[in-house]
């Protein structure tokens, strides 16, 4: 058995002498392993390295087996991530979430929406609205999907202002003023109400604070996990504005 797809390096680990463990999420495999003989070399090394996009052909005898990898080189960005602390902790952070999705499952969107964020990860301007964005889409994959199109309360698309913890749907400003401190609050920029190339820093931490409950209250709680710490060194430094 055999097949070639594009992935990205979310994990690597040494396997023998010479050889490691490749850990890629894949456009239509989902997150997959295979081992890759002679991975420790310079040549290779170079390309392995997480936050890299290669292409991939994986062969083996059965599909259940670890099977090989032969890979190339498509997108070396992890030398200029490497010069961004934020962009570090959140590929940390990222091969973390990832691997809360069974293997082999695929995610055709999440992987594009991966993609954009690894692009522009060490961007200050751009990488912190975008991450936000993967967690949601992360979230949806998983089965647990906000609904931020209109309130849970009166159906009205405008003015959605807060989030109900409890249904995950958006709620309008007049319908949760009485209860705005049991409300998440819903930052415009996920619902298209801000053109600003960078969100304001609130906006922003509003953003994380709303993935975050979500993610502790459906994926990190039931699994007795709390987030990753790397999570929390990227989220201080994206709310801060610069590194």
């Amino acid at each position: 058995m055999h097949w070639t797809d594009e992935g990205v390096v979310i994990g690597v680990r040494k396997h023998g002498e010479s050889s490691i463990i490749l850990e890629l999420m894949t456009r239509e495999h989902g997150r997959h392993l295979g081992l890759v003989h002679g991975g420790r070399s310079k040549t290779l090394q170079a390309v392995l390295q997480p936050g890299n996009t290669v292409q991939a052909t994986w062969r083996a005898r059965l599909d259940e087996h670890l099977g090989t990898y032969q890979v190339e080189g498509i997108n070396l960005r992890a030398a200029r991530l490497m010069g961004s602390s934020m962009a570090l902790y959140g590929l940390a952070t990222l091969a973390h979430l990832l691997r809360y999705f069974p293997e082999r499952d695929p995610h055709f969107a999440l992987f594009e929406t991966l993609i954009v964020l690894v692009d522009h990860l060490d961007d200050p301007d751009l990488a912190p609205a975008l991450f936000v964005r993967f967690e949601l889409a992360m979230l949806t994959e998983l089965g647990f999907g906000l609904d931020l199109t209109s309130c849970a309360a009166t159906g009205t698309e405008r003015d959605l202002t807060y989030v109900s913890p409890r249904s995950g749907r958006a709620v309008s400003a007049a319908a949760g003023e009485p209860y705005k401190d049991r409300l998440l609050k819903l930052p415009g920029f996920l619902i298209g109400q801000t053109r600003e190339n960078r969100p304001r820093e609130e906006d922003i931490q509003a953003g994380f604070a709303l993935t975050d409950f979500f993610l502790h209250q459906n994926v990190f709680g039931p699994q007795g996990q709390r987030a990753p710490e790397e999570r929390a060194r990227f989220v201080a430094l994206a709310t801060a504005g610069d590194e």
